[in-house]
């Protein structure tokens, strides 16, 4: 068996054409164009190339794109005032502020600051609750790209023996929560996890998000199983430095019936993600039907 390659870019360029034409519909309807601001507050390279990668889709989509790039020195208390500043100001529909902070900023006060209704990352204990209770409104964008990618082989994931490898807030709580919403029966394992392999060779849909590189090999995967490998990591082989995710890429294929590659599966689909939650917190905010983009 050689498993089908899940293509993150082509799924996520068909969702961001999806979003494009929503607000070209929006635009001619309704003069609304959703606005999406993002706060980076130091300069990590990382960071700036993912938050430039960011306004150029968002202008590339027909929205408006506002960044806000400050000093590592900036204070707590100068950047809950330009998130004050955001949430008030009525062309701003999505606030993101890139993480991580500098170590001075408290990260929870900072995303508590954001007006829940703007809360595109979906990080607010507001939006975290609702996602816990079954009230989705706005979710975190990476676990929202996994379920997007798992119905890509499931459009219909009722009944299916879910196991997600990590239970982190920013991805293995919610990707958890969103599966069950779906009807998985879930199973969410960890360090402390007896025999993980065991657990691992159940599912019918593997989540790895624990961040330790090619961690999940071939026989930890049951045959057919569809892995989404959320994990990124850098490691250095034969002298050179490369991507690879959390699953064992080449091993899995051998077994598995689809698998995400690193790069080119989740990450494309975190973008595109933010994108489709601007869209519904500008549908939120103005009282419009939230489209059903994916």
């Amino acid at each position: 068996m050689t498993a089908t390659i899940i293509d993150g870019k082509a799924i996520a360029a068909a969702l961001r054409l999806r979003v494009g034409e929503q607000v070209g519909r929006w635009k001619a309807e309704h003069g609304l164009t959703p606005g999406l601001a993002v706060v980076l507050v130091g300069e990590d390279p990382a960071s700036q190339v993912y938050v430039g990668s960011k306004a150029r889709q968002t202008v590339e989509c027909g929205m408006k794109s506002f960044e806000h790039r400050l000093p590592a020195t900036t204070s707590q208390a100068e950047l809950l005032a330009v998130v004050a500043r955001l949430n008030a100001d009525p062309q701003v529909h999505g606030i993101l502020v890139q993480l991580p902070l500098p170590k001075h900023i408290s990260e929870n006060a900072v995303l508590e600051a954001i007006d829940p209704a703007k809360d595109v990352d979906g990080f607010h204990p507001v939006n975290a609750g609702r996602l816990a209770t079954g009230k989705p409104n706005l979710v975190p964008c990476t676990p929202l790209g996994c379920i997007a990618l798992a119905k890509t082989v499931h459009p219909r994931l009722d009944g299916l023996d879910a196991v997600v490898v990590g239970r982190s807030n920013i991805v293995g709580k919610p990707v958890a929560q969103l599966l069950l919403i779906e009807n998985c029966t879930v199973t969410i394992a960890h360090s402390r996890s007896r025999d993980l392999p065991a657990i691992c060779r159940r599912a019918d849909i593997l989540v790895a998000a624990v961040g330790r590189p090619l961690m999940i090999t071939r026989d930890w995967v049951k045959p057919g199983a569809t892995v989404i490998d959320v994990g990124i990591n850098r490691i250095d082989a034969s002298g050179k430095s490369r991507l690879v995710g959390d699953v064992d890429f080449t091993g899995v294929m051998e077994v598995a019936g689809a698998v995400t590659p690193v790069p080119g599966g989740v990450g494309p689909m975190t973008i595109a993600m933010l994108l489709n939650n601007t869209v519904t917190a500008a549908a939120g905010i103005h009282g419009l039907e939230v489209p059903k983009l994916f």
